[in-house]
């Protein structure tokens, strides 16, 4: 899939289906390809276009620090490039926080937004979260890291599940195979974008169409972060799965997957 210059670095992306754009935002670690279980839906409906972020998968990966405006004016450009003018936007934890970024900073740009496991601000806790991710991504093999980030992401009733924990000991195995593994570097760089993004006071500024959604039991980044935000953007929808954790899509991919889906279509 293509690579194209845009804000000064390579960015690579994929994409899947027709349509008017879907512009899909991925969190810290992960490449834009984590997306195919829900742009397999998505896409019979929009262009879902999928970047690797900065820092990440087979994009430039320049030393950091980032920042989530920094990241914003990356996926600005990269509209650009595509000639897009306007698109629904959905992110995704870090991914979330670049949304809310690129609504605030070009709001010419999103008609509409999902905003996943976000948050606002960082408290202490959550700075700890990321700092210690640092750490551990400095410590662990691939595989050691993926199992936890896995801790963090999936609720007791996911781990609990054979055939889930089946899939999760597979995630290990595929990360130590991983021929492009995120170097330390682009996770610092990464995390540095989350623990220093602060919004709170300009939430209020989003007119577009927002969904707030996630889970209930998020321990990486709790209800009250995504409650605040949803609270701050006027006339935003909120919906939070029971018994989920921060990759809640995946714990609930069929509920989730139809109702971004019908949300999407109405906005």
């Amino acid at each position: 899939m293509p690579n194209v210059t845009v804000n000064g670095i390579q960015t690579h992306y994929e994409e899947l289906g027709s349509g008017e754009p879907l512009i899909c935002i991925m969190g810290i670690t992960a490449p834009g390809g984590v997306w195919e279980a829900h742009a397999e839906e998505w896409s019979k409906h929009f262009r879902c276009i999928m970047p690797d972020n900065r820092g990440v998968g087979l994009s430039d990966k320049p030393e950091g620090p980032y920042t989530s405006a920094m990241m914003a004016d990356d996926y600005a450009a990269l509209m650009d490039e595509l000639g897009i003018k306007q698109a629904r936007v959905v992110g995704c934890s870090m991914g979330s926080i670049i949304a809310q970024q690129l609504m605030l900073r070009h709001p010419e740009k999103v008609s509409s937004a999902i905003l996943m496991c976000t948050w606002a601000r960082c408290d202490n806790y959550a700075k700890g979260i990321f700092q210690h991710m640092e750490t551990c991504k400095a410590r662990f093999t691939p595989g050691e890291f993926m199992h936890y980030i896995q801790t963090l992401i999936f609720a007791k009733p996911f781990w609990d599940n054979s055939d889930c924990y089946a899939s999760l000991a597979e995630g290990q195995e595929g990360a130590d195979l991983d021929p492009t593994p995120q170097p330390l570097h682009g996770l610092q760089a990464q995390s540095a974008a989350c623990t220093s993004h602060d919004s709170l006071a300009e939430l209020p500024n989003i007119k577009v169409p927002c969904l707030i959604t996630g889970g209930i039991d998020d321990i990486f980044t709790p209800l009250w972060m995504a409650n605040e935000v949803a609270n701050a953007i006027p006339n935003s929808d909120s919906y939070f799965y029971d018994n989920s954790g921060h990759g809640f899509h995946f714990e609930n991919l069929p509920a989730f997957n139809e109702k971004t889906t019908a949300w999407l279509l109405e906005n």
